[in-house]
């Protein structure tokens, strides 16, 4: 009962705090300032941001109420979800104040994230449980890396919190997106818990336990969100919320070992981030030629005349496929 009732605290918690927030938001004239070679998006210039906060606080509060925080792993994915949430809010912050698109410069951005994706790095190596263990999808295997999982993990946290950054492109698209993430990830991670269990790994069984209900109380919380995310947006999450769910769906599978789960279960994350990686090194291979109308892909889809409720569906659908392929297949 335990995790249903997280759920559904945690959406009512949200709920409430959008509710509260969004007022205060318009008062602070915090508005996104809209690219202006994004023409499609026009109309949506002043739509309140930072609204990523309601969840965060939610997400943080239902935490500590409902999962053992003597269980480091657990404990130690809340406050990276934080950190990560307080440079996407610096970012945010600039931006708003500034009347600008662009917050932090880039690499600002970056040293924060390696900072704090070094600190978890070594904890994670050092962590009973976890250290540098891997399971390898499709196979009941697993591989102990030694200490390659630091740079390992640092990599999956830049990568992770870039690719729902990116994602986080047209509304709701982000937000749903990662719900099916963590519901996939729920499926999965039920099945390591019964064969830790069943080989008596105690650490991993318990970790496992708390990482699950965290992605229950987390997906309550981000489906009140998308009550006001999705098309016609009243609120964008902002890189506030994008940075700390990118930073959370890291947590949830390196916590795990399931970190080779993320390109398959993440699989619209590596989209985002391999369609402009991509557009960027064929524009200057080709000096000004592309392969897409837009980056990230979702954007080409856009000028493509698709619409915004359409490009969720295809993302989410795509995600809950893969999750199926690997609940019959992978475990």
């Amino acid at each position: 009962m335990k995790n249903p009732l997280s759920f559904l605290v945690a959406f009512a918690l949200c709920f409430v705090l959008i509710k509260l927030l969004l007022p205060l938001l318009k008062r602070a004239k915090a508005g996104q300032e809209i690219l202006q070679y994004v023409q499609e998006h026009k109309q949506k210039s002043g739509t309140p941001t930072m609204g990523g906060i309601a969840f965060i606080v939610a997400i943080v509060v239902c935490g500590c109420i409902f999962c053992d925080l003597s269980q480091r792993p657990v404990a130690v994915a809340l406050a990276v979800f934080v950190a990560y949430g307080i440079v996407g809010f610096l970012d945010d912050f600039i931006k708003v104040h500034l009347r600008r698109n662009q917050g932090l410069h880039a690499y600002q951005k970056i040293l924060f994230q390696l900072a704090i994706a070094f600190t978890v790095a070594l904890f994670v190596y050092k962590q009973i449980g976890i250290g540098g263990l891997i399971n390898i999808p499709f196979v009941q295997f697993q591989v102990d890396i030694g200490f390659w999982i630091v740079p390992l993990v640092m990599f999956i946290y830049l990568a992770c919190t870039n690719g729902v950054n990116l994602t986080d492109g047209i509304d709701g698209l982000a937000t749903s997106t990662t719900i099916c993430f963590l519901f996939g990830m729920i499926l999965l991670l039920k099945n390591e818990l019964v064969a830790a269990d069943s080989v008596g790994d105690i650490y991993a069984y318990k970790q496992i336990q708390q990482i699950i209900t965290l992605c229950y109380l987390s997906c309550g919380a981000l489906l009140a969100f998308l009550l006001f995310n999705s098309y016609n947006a009243k609120v964008f999450m902002g890189d506030t919320g994008s940075l700390a769910l990118g930073a959370l769906v890291a947590c949830v599978a390196i916590f795990t070992r399931m970190s080779l789960f993320i390109p398959i279960v993440g699989v619209m994350f590596v989209v985002s981030c391999l369609s402009v990686i991509i557009q960027v090194a064929y524009f200057k291979i080709t000096k000004g030629k592309r392969v897409f109308l837009m980056a990230p892909f979702h954007h080409h889809l856009q000028k493509k005349g698709w619409s915004e409720t359409r490009i969720c569906v295809l993302y989410c659908t795509i995600t809950v496929i893969c999750i199926f392929v690997l609940a019959c297949f992978g475990e």
